[in-house]
């Protein structure tokens, strides 16, 4: 919103696409639609996504499944690492052996087939029986005007937030906006603030690099059920 408003003039792209798959594979020009995700858009020529349950069918349109990528943007898979080659590269069950790349990442596709991303599958976690997406809550941290990055993560049962926030002192603020939006289970029990994210060489956010939170233990001693 604020780079459309600043430059009217200007066209923003979002692209999307891994490593795998000769980078570039899904394209949207961004517009204001009121919301407060970006689509990754559709293919671009010559390569295919589609959106499958874990028995490789079709999910319907606005249904969550993992994002497969087609066509001749496909490496040819990692060199000499033929297990994680047959596991990441599968026979497509739409055509006559051609191969699909399985990204790992959560989409949904709407009823125009415009895709949006969802998340990682790997940053889905269960704390206490309930599936929480991580990516869900650091959505809703970035959508507050007081927070200018968002990371969430799971560490020892618990949900931490590393937070980079305008005003330090708007914790509480942000706090009590999350909780206002999401269920209690999935508002993070310990928050890091932090003057910038670690990133890798290539510009990425390091989740290792995050500090280690000091996570609270329970004074109240143990009593068996």
């Amino acid at each position: 919103r604020q780079t459309l408003a600043l430059l009217p003039h200007s066209g923003l792209y979002n692209l999307y696409g891994p490593t795998e798959a000769a980078i570039d594979v899904t394209h949207w020009t961004c517009v204001e639609e009121g919301k407060d995700t970006v689509p990754i858009g559709q293919p671009i020529a010559n390569l295919q996504a589609y959106v499958l349950d874990a028995e490789l069918n079709p999910v319907s349109p606005g249904v969550t499944g993992e994002l497969y990528l087609g066509g001749v943007g496909l490496a040819r898979g990692y060199h000499r690492r033929p297990s994680l080659t047959a596991e990441r590269f599968v026979t497509s069950p739409f055509g006559a052996g051609q191969r699909l790349y399985r990204t790992g990442d959560l989409a949904r596709q709407r009823e125009n087939g415009v895709i949006e991303y969802a998340g990682r599958i790997d940053h889905q976690v269960k704390i206490r029986g309930l599936r929480i997406e991580l990516g869900e809550i650091e959505a809703r941290l970035q959508e507050q005007a007081d927070v200018r990055e968002a990371v969430v993560v799971a560490a020892e049962g618990q949900l931490v937030a590393y937070l980079v926030a305008e005003q330090p002192d708007s914790l509480a603020a942000i706090k009590a906006h999350l909780a206002a939006v999401l269920p209690d289970y999935m508002v993070p029990s310990q928050w890091v603030l932090l003057e910038r994210m670690p990133l890798s060489p290539n510009g990425k956010l390091d989740r290792k690099a995050l500090p280690k939170p000091q996570l609270g233990q329970s004074s109240r001693e143990y009593q068996a059920p």
